[in-house]
């Protein structure tokens, strides 16, 4: 009993160090290959197309893995039957993330395609305070004056290599970036920002969903994936409806635009498998890690250059993550009903149980 206890304590510490490098390189290659998929040389593709192909990828992926918890093709398309089209209104809960995360994705592109790679990450770490607030008003949550700290160096943080990009001109100059495309840093800066609110409702109401309902998280993504392909389809219509029609869905695709688009369809999947094994600390280390890799790789691939005030606004970024996941300090209360710090914490006392 306890050799197994051994190897399963030996294979979960095993585990928290590969979620860290899966993370750490997922938050740091999506940003780079759609900042170059969106800069390289050549015809451009619609970028609207990418959203819908990176959905229908998402739903597959789901299907493939209820099929695998599932023995048997008729097991599965049973109980698939019975949790999207026997209950159709608890499935349309869905619809309301998905138009958000469309929009979200949708404006990730025209970010990225203004915003040096480095300047995106950084910026777009503001999801963390826009995700907080959402979870204090829709989920009734409450965060800790340390998580308040925090959230204002992140602003702070973000303000700052904000300034510096959009004190410049609309040229490569202005993202910091050697690049043959006309940039618009400020409107790049807008996209992120209604990107950063949209997924901060996006994620909570998800959550809020998840919580009201006995259905898997699979089964939850294939809705969202469903009604996201749809809204999407749409999007593409309206925006770029003329040119997929002359030009064809799949115009200027290559390997980049496979490779972005299929990064994003299973690197959230493969996030959500991995981060079980992941705390709150080891998340703010992923993100912080990712931002310095995104800064070091953008200098060698897009000749980015790191001034004195971005270095000084992405190290508040990164302290602010830190602190925002910091664990707070349990506190005891005296037999005089005054507050203090406990001196040992009893390894045999309740423990919360974490959210499956």
């Amino acid at each position: 009993m306890a050799s197994d206890n051994g190897k399963q304590g030996g294979f979960a510490a095993k585990m928290k160090y590969i979620s860290l490098v899966i993370l750490v390189v997922q938050n740091a290659s999506l940003i780079l290959t759609m900042r170059y998929a969106r800069t390289m040389p050549g015809d451009m593709f619609f970028s609207t197309t990418a959203v819908v192909m990176a959905e229908v990828f998402k739903l597959l992926g789901c299907v493939l893995i209820i099929m695998c918890q599932y023995v048997g093709f008729r097991a599965c398309t049973q109980h698939l039957y019975e949790e999207l089209f026997q209950n159709p209104m608890d499935s349309l809960k869905m619809a309301v993330p998905a138009l958000v995360y469309t929009l979200q994705n949708n404006l990730a592109y025209v970010a990225i395609s203004n915003l040096s790679a480095a300047t995106f990450q950084v910026t777009y770490q503001l999801k963390i305070m826009t995700t907080a607030l959402f979870s204090i008003v829709m989920l009734g949550k409450s965060i800790s004056r340390l998580q308040w700290v925090s959230l204002f160096l992140l602003f702070a943080g973000v303000s700052a290599v904000q300034l510096e990009s959009t004190g410049a001109t609309s040229s490569g100059k202005a993202t910091g970036e050697k690049v043959e495309t006309e940039q618009n840093p400020l409107l790049g800066l807008i996209a992120v920002v209604v990107s950063c609110i949209s997924s901060g409702f996006a994620g909570v109401f998800f959550e809020k969903v998840l919580k009201g309902s006995v259905a898997s998280v699979w089964i939850r993504n294939i809705q969202l994936a469903f009604f996201s392909i749809l809204l999407g389809l749409v999007s593409m219509w309206t925006k770029d409806g003329a040119g997929v029609s002359e030009k064809g869905f799949f115009y200027a695709y290559n390997w980049v635009t496979w490779m972005t688009v299929c990064m994003q369809a299973f690197g959230g999947l493969l996030v959500a498998v991995v981060v079980k094994y992941a705390d709150n600390i080891l998340k703010g280390f992923a993100t912080s890690f990712s931002i310095i890799l995104s800064c070091i790789a953008s200098v060698y691939l897009f000749s980015f250059h790191i001034t004195a005030q971005f270095a000084f606004g992405a190290s508040l970024v990164i302290f602010s993550i830190y602190l925002y996941g910091r664990p707070s300090r349990p506190t005891v209360t005296n037999h005089d009903g005054q507050k203090g710090l406990p001196t040992k914490i009893s390894e045999t006392g309740p423990k919360s149980k974490k959210a499956e």
